[in-house]
């Protein structure tokens, strides 16, 4: 498969809630996958399916879209601007319902072995997201001041 096969199997996968879709795309025998919400690497298709089913549960309607056009270099490397989008429905990882619709933009760096993949990490706003969600204020709010002064950083000045 081409880099662009690839991924656009990739977002299928990730948007089609198909557990299936994921194995014709990875290396069959040593994958790796990291995201900001992987505390280490995830290292088998079933892993990834896995990770991919919590996202499902927590936004149903999650869905992966390209952004912009995929990168190629030194033959096996791949750069693949995509965003998130999704609404918060169900709760995810202890997080209640926020019933708030987020876009996160974010870049897969990937290396293909064959055709497939064999290392992908995947690096997005986790603070953007948060703030989507309502998880952490927006910044330049009284909020953002509040919680940075609770951190012990003082106000800022303007």
């Amino acid at each position: 498969m081409t880099a662009d096969e690839v991924f656009d199997g990739w977002e299928r996968a990730w948007s089609g809630r198909d557990p299936g879709a994921f194995a014709p795309l990875c290396d069959p025998e040593d994958v790796h996958y990291e995201d900001p919400f992987t505390p280490e690497p995830l290292e088998s298709v079933e892993a990834i399916v896995r990770h991919a089913g919590r996202l499902w549960a927590g936004f149903p309607d999650a869905r992966l879209q390209q952004t912009g056009p995929r990168l190629t270099g030194e033959g096996d490397r791949v750069a693949a601007p995509m965003k998130l989008l999704g609404t918060h429905t169900a709760e995810l990882e202890g997080l209640t319902p926020t019933h708030r619709f987020v876009i996160v933009h974010g870049v897969a760096y990937a290396q293909l072995r064959e055709g497939r993949i064999h290392r992908i990490r995947v690096f997005f706003d986790l603070y953007d997201a948060a703030v989507q969600l309502g998880v952490l204020p927006k910044p330049g709010t009284i909020g953002e001041r509040a919680l940075l002064l609770f951190r012990g950083f003082g106000l800022r000045q303007r």
